[in-house]
C-alpha cells in the first residue's frame, strides 16, 4: 500500500474541510501534505485523524496545517436539538464550559437557556 493510500482519509477529510491552498506530494516513502484550515479546530481534526492512522508520531508523513483565522476556535451553526452544552462538551469535552460560548455569543443570544437552529456560534479560544 503506498504511504498516499494508507492516508487516503486524511485527503478526503481535508476537502470535506474544505481546506485551501492543498498540496500533496510523496517523496522517499514519506506523505508531504500542506494547506490551510478555516479554525484552530478544523486543524485539530486533521491532526486527530492523522494520529489515528499513523499513531501518535507517524514517520511516514509530513503536515504543514496553517489556520486562516486564530481569533475563534470554530464557528458553529446550530442545528436543531443542540442546547450550549452539548455544544461545549463536542468542542471542549466539557459541557459546564457553555458559559464560555455563551459569553462570546451575547450579541445575538439573551439567553443561554435559547438558541436556535441555523444560527452561527463563535466557539472561543480557551
Amino acid at each position: 500500500m503506498s504511504v498516499k493510500a494508507k492516508y487516503q482519509p486524511v485527503l478526503d477529510l481535508g476537502e470535506k474541510l474544505n481546506i485551501k491552498n492543498g498540496d500533496v506530494s510523496e517523496e522517499a516513502g514519506v506523505l508531504k501534505i500542506k494547506g490551510e484550515a478555516n479554525t484552530q479546530y478544523e486543524k485539530n481534526v486533521l491532526w486527530d485523524k492523522i494520529k489515528e492512522i499513523g499513531g501518535d508520531s507517524p514517520s511516514d508523513i509530513k503536515a504543514n496545517i496553517s489556520v486562516t483565522d486564530d481569533s475563534v476556535y470554530h464557528r458553529h451553526t446550530v442545528k436543531s436539538g443542540e442546547s450550549l452544552s452539548l455544544i461545549a462538551k463536542h468542542y471542549y469535552g466539557d459541557p459546564m464550559k457553555y458559559t464560555k460560548i455563551f459569553e462570546a455569543n451575547t450579541s445575538i443570544l439573551s439567553n443561554p437557556d435559547v438558541i436556535h437552529p441555523d444560527q452561527e456560534l463563535v466557539i472561543p479560544n480557551l
